[in-house]
């Protein structure tokens, strides 16, 4: 929110902006020319439009007179609250409590006035507006609510989007309410049992249908990864996972939550009555606006769903699988020049292993279905056992472990091998038995992608000691190791760079943290800020950082003689490998992140 103090001439002004003011204006305060002023006037005159005037001027283009750049609408709307003597607002839907705003005045009364309360505290209700000189509704909404307004100045576009979404899904959460009564729902059966012979039952089905589509229509526009519905005490609560941190979205009655988390169940083909124990599901939905017809390539997204009993009730998680997003090119994913080189070569030889390590979260999946995804040709049978299968590739041939049908990773392995595979990818090497078929199956010339949980790529090898495979046959079958980390990426529309008196003191702290490595080249830091685009977090997006280490001739040897954790790191070393915390430092440098995430996100050098 930017504030601004009052222009004299703006605040003479009363009842609603034409764009004929808002021309005027702009040259009176010389962010446009004459000559712009009269070409925009014979633009715009001749394009009628029910617009606001802010959108109508932004349609059209008004070019900057200070530096040729074209205003757009946020441009227009910081220009005009500042003139006018409001705050700037740009409105977040996550900082947003639609009960509380709801309950300021009707969907129809915030339509009719074009305007949105967006805050709501003891003492105040914070309305949002594109009106600024209309002002006669603000005494009766004082009137009614008995707090003072304070209005501030929003997009237009902004504020006709949410007005619409924040009514439609408190009106939702109240009619789903009401139909679970006081005593709250249990099971959305119940929900349906209760309904019978009430002739509200179809408007209080309806009520949960929109929240759970609103949620997830939701989800995808704030880019979250999970959906976490978790029951409390007095409400249930609803966070979305964004780059790897939760944010708190919504709050709602336990009813509601019950008979929201039984229809997922019921879409996800749960059994919706068993509330005891955990249970996996699947959904595959379309995103809506994404373009062409609703079963358009790239429009479907894969939901992963679970449920957990708690003290409360059923928690459910759902993780979000947006092919866009999850399946991505190496360049994309983070890789340097020289690793991505060095990966391409390992992923092409024709038999071995080749594992991905890192823990939970660190986006090992990823790189595998991305790797794999340019390996699946037409001449080759990729097949994968997995558990759970994250995304359906039609490209491959996936197989879901069932532990209760004694189908483990060992067994679905061995079922492979009679598949006549070119390509295998095993979820997770766990024990002797899975270690021992990736092995046979390198042996007999297949080419296995699996993962481990290790700290880092040497330990890879040291792990699988540990299972009990002989360091003859990691030799003979391991062509590498890629480990992996996920850092927050700075976000590009607010990001700064770090003052000029900052960056000699930065540049040597990274020097100290890659010691006894040397940082060399171009260092250009940059520093978090925070805008709406990225939840003021100064972040947006993620990406991985690599440590690539190849089984050289070399590495072999010191693997049959001297298998200890130094002596195999200090030769990938040698071989090419560069670490974890040295790749980080490189992505500072750039300025693609900080050193914070890097710390937090790597393990220090040996």
């Amino acid at each position: 929110m930017k504030s601004a103090a009052p222009h004299h001439a703006a605040a003479a002004h009363q009842g609603p902006i034409e764009w004929r003011h808002l021309l005027k204006w702009l040259r009176e305060d010389g962010l446009i020319s004459e000559d712009e002023a009269r070409r925009t006037e014979t633009r715009i005159a001749s394009a009628h439009s029910a617009q606001h005037p802010l959108q109508r001027l932004a349609v059209v283009g008004v070019t900057r007179a200070a530096d040729g750049h074209l205003l757009d609408a946020e441009a227009l709307a910081e220009w005009l609250a500042q003139r006018s003597g409001l705050d700037y607002f740009r409105i977040d839907p996550l900082k947003v409590e639609v009960g509380k705003v709801a309950d300021v005045m009707s969907a129809a009364y915030a339509e009719r006035h074009r305007v949105l309360p967006v805050q709501v505290t003891a003492a105040e209700v914070v309305v949002a507006t594109a009106e600024p000189f209309v002002r006669d509704w603000v005494s009766e909404v004082e009137r009614q609510t008995r707090k003072r307004v304070r209005l501030v100045l929003a997009s237009p576009a902004e504020i006709a989007r949410y007005t619409g979404e924040f009514f439609a899904l408190a009106k939702s959460v109240r009619a789903a309410n009401k139909a679970g009564g006081s005593a709250g729902l249990q099971s959305f059966e119940q929900l349906v049992e209760l309904g019978k012979g009430n002739k509200q039952l179809d408007a209080n089905d309806q009520g949960v249908v929109q929240v759970v589509d609103w949620l997830w229509q939701y989800a995808f526009d704030q880019r979250a990864s999970d959906i976490h519905l978790e029951p409390r005490r007095e409400q249930g609560v609803i966070r979305f996972r964004i780059d790897g941190v939760l944010h708190p979205v919504y709050q709602l009655p336990l009813g509601v939550m019950n008979a929201m988390t039984a229809r997922i169940k019921l879409l996800g083909r749960m059994d919706v009555v068993e509330r005891r124990r955990p249970q996996d599901g699947r959904i595959k939905t379309v995103k809506p606006g994404a373009g062409g017809a609703s079963g358009a390539r790239g429009d479907e997204v894969e939901m992963r769903l679970s449920t957990l009993p708690t003290a409360f009730g059923e928690k459910l998680v759902m993780r979000i699988f947006d092919p866009e997003s999850t399946v991505k090119d190496l360049s994309a994913l983070g890789f340097a020049a020289h690793d991505a080189q060095r990966w391409e070569a390992l992923t092409r030889r024709p038999h071995g292993i080749v594992l991905v390590t890192g823990p939970t979260g660190s986006g090992k999946t990823t790189t595998l279905y991305a790797t794999l995804k340019r390996l699946a040709t037409e001449e080759v049978n990729v097949s994968t056992v997995e558990d759970p299968i994250e995304m359906i590739e039609p490209a491959f041939n996936q197989t879901q472990v069932q532990p209760q049908l004694d189908l483990d990773f060992a067994q679905g392995l061995r079922a492979l091998m009679r598949q006549d595979p070119d390509i295998i990818m095993v979820g997770e090497i766990r024990d002797l038995a899975t270690a021992e078929m990736a092995v046979q199956a390198a042996l007999t010339g297949h080419l296995v992608f699996s993962t481990l949980h290790t700290n880092d790529a040497p330990s890879a090898v040291m792990r699988l000691m540990e299972l009990g495979i002989p360091p003859y046959l990691i030799s003979a079958t391991v062509l590498g190791v890629l480990a992996q980390r996920l850092v927050r990426t700075l976000c590009p529309a607010c990001k700064q760079p770090l003052p000029k008196e900052e960056v000699a003191s930065s540049r040597e702290q990274l020097a100290d943290i890659v010691k006894p490595w040397q940082v060399s080249g171009g260092y250009r830091p940059y520093q978090p800020v925070g805008c709406v685009d990225c939840r003021m977090t100064g972040y947006r997006g993620r990406m991985g950082l690599y440590e690539l280490l190849s089984v050289t001739e070399a590495f072999k040897d010191k693997v049959s003689r001297e298998p200890k954790m130094e002596a195999l790191r200090a030769q990938g070393v040698a071989d090419g490998m560069r670490p974890l915390r040295l790749a980080g430092a490189a992505k500072v440098a750039e300025g693609v992140t900080t050193l914070d995430e890097v710390l937090a996100a790597t393990p220090p050098l040996a």
